[in-house]
């Protein structure tokens, strides 16, 4: 993942120290010890999905970016992480020449809400973060137990409370994956994981 992060610089900068220096920066959020499921392994899992999806993505640097850095601020006592994320990439990369700032931004501060985009990368974006809903219930009761993880400072009947009413949300949008590829791969069974871990709460 390194060694792709840097190619990607590379692109954009002859600052070779700089590009090592984002990727320390990027590495240590990613492994800080509180995060147990938004780590590098959550990236090179959506990093595995994308190859399936990459001839759809309009702008593949700017995707590429994007997941890179949409979880880069992650605090479970906080509601705008992606917000944060957002600038911090924006802080980052500005000092590169990679112009499209604004749209990595856009695609970053969307993982927020999860809503149908009219734009076909963000909606691939999007189904890639949530592709883990979708997995044989053995992997998604580990990513469930690894999200408890992260919000261990609550109590179970407060996290409970939130857990389910993230859940509602996503059971109750139009549908969770916006493109034909995810719908069609994952769908059914992230409702029938999501329903189930919603009656063990």
């Amino acid at each position: 993942m390194e060694d792709d992060f840097l190619n990607l610089m590379k692109c954009y900068t002859d600052d070779e120290s700089y590009a090592k220096t984002c990727w320390s920066a990027l590495k240590l959020k990613y492994s800080a010890a509180s995060r147990h499921y938004h780590n590098l392994e959550h990236l090179a899992y959506m990093f595995r999905w994308l190859v399936t999806v990459k001839s759809e993505v309009k702008n593949l640097d700017a995707m590429l970016f994007a997941i890179y850095y949409h979880d880069s601020i992650y605090s479970t006592t906080r509601s705008d992480n992606e917000h944060q994320s957002a600038l911090y990439f924006k802080k980052m990369i500005s000092k590169t020449s990679f112009e499209a700032i604004t749209e990595v931004m856009d695609l970053i501060e969307a993982t927020k809400e999860h809503l149908l985009s009219d734009d076909n990368d963000t909606n691939i974006l999007l189904d890639l973060d949530l592709a883990v809903l979708g997995e044989k219930p053995d992997n998604y009761l580990t990513y469930a137990k690894a999200i408890r993880k992260e919000y261990y400072i609550y109590p179970d009947f407060m996290y409970r409370k939130g857990r389910k009413k993230v859940l509602m949300n996503m059971l109750n949008l139009e549908a969770i994956y916006k493109t034909d590829f995810f719908k069609a791969q994952f769908e059914t069974t992230a409702i029938k994981n999501l329903k189930a871990e919603l009656k063990n709460l």
